[in-house]
């Protein structure tokens, strides 16, 4: 398999981490961005320690001129970019009737805005060899509502959207745009802002009871990264462990 480049929003940690080496397993060269750079650097430096082909970059996903400072950088250093993966987002709760609007503001900039310019910036340069896979990293919350995610639920129903629009605009050429929705995943920042309360409840939800790991999303961006996904365009794949398919759960 040709190696290509990948481009990894938020590959500093969690799911962004785990995605940076799947991809790099994959036989890629893996650039992993983040706006901490210090650990994107450790993300890098690891992948480049077990022989995979790898560099980091720092990009805050919020800030237009970060990102056209990085993809600059891509264009110049690469002259390509055939991956993108979206991962980097942001997520705070509060109850709707309280929701701050600057709160709101940043999740849209950052969660739906920043991947809009991102994969315009990618796109150009898929285009140039007429190939390319755009993956958004969506969330349940994008197609089920949950107490308190107004802005992040809505922010990612938003970019399942924006990940249809791509995938109908840019197919002829050559690069499709799809997205994975994860369910509740084990990761630093999960163990770190659900509550003991949140944590019972989408156990409650998930049919084998557990939250899932950074790995398994990893897995499916792959596939969707890969060669054989030709055929798979503009879809929103939960990986959820049945969360979204699952209704009464005990009797």
């Amino acid at each position: 398999m040709e190696r290509r480049i990948a481009f990894v929003t938020g590959a500093g940690a969690g799911i962004g981490a785990a995605i940076a080496e799947r991809l790099a397993e994959d036989g890629h060269h893996v650039i992993a961005s983040d706006r901490d750079v210090d650990s994107a650097k450790e993300v890098a430096a690891k992948l480049t320690e077990l022989g995979y082909s790898a560099e980091s970059l720092a990009l805050d996903v919020g800030d237009t001129t970060s990102i056209d400072a990085a993809f600059d950088q891509v264009e110049r250093e690469h002259g390509r970019c055939d991956i993108l993966v979206n991962n980097a987002g942001v997520a705070t709760t509060f109850d709707f009737l309280d929701f701050p609007v600057d709160h709101w503001e940043r999740t849209l900039r950052i969660n739906v805005t920043g991947p809009f310019h991102c994969s315009r910036r990618a796109a150009r340069l898929m285009r140039d060899r007429n190939w390319g896979r755009i993956v958004n990293i969506s969330s349940v919350s994008g197609l089920r509502a949950g107490v308190g995610r107004t802005a992040y639920g809505t922010s990612k129903s938003a970019l399942n959207g924006l990940t249809r629009q791509i995938a109908v605009e840019l197919a002829p050429f050559g690069i499709t745009a799809n997205a994975v929705a994860p369910g509740p995943t084990e990761t630093a920042l999960a163990r770190e802002v659900h509550t003991q309360t949140t944590r019972d409840e989408l156990c409650r939800l998930l049919p084998g009871g557990q939250y899932g790991s950074p790995a398994s999303i990893a897995a499916a961006v792959s596939f969707l990264a890969s060669e054989g996904a030709d055929f798979v365009n503009g879809q929103v794949l939960p990986v959820d462990g049945g969360m979204t398919a699952a209704g009464v759960l005990r009797i």
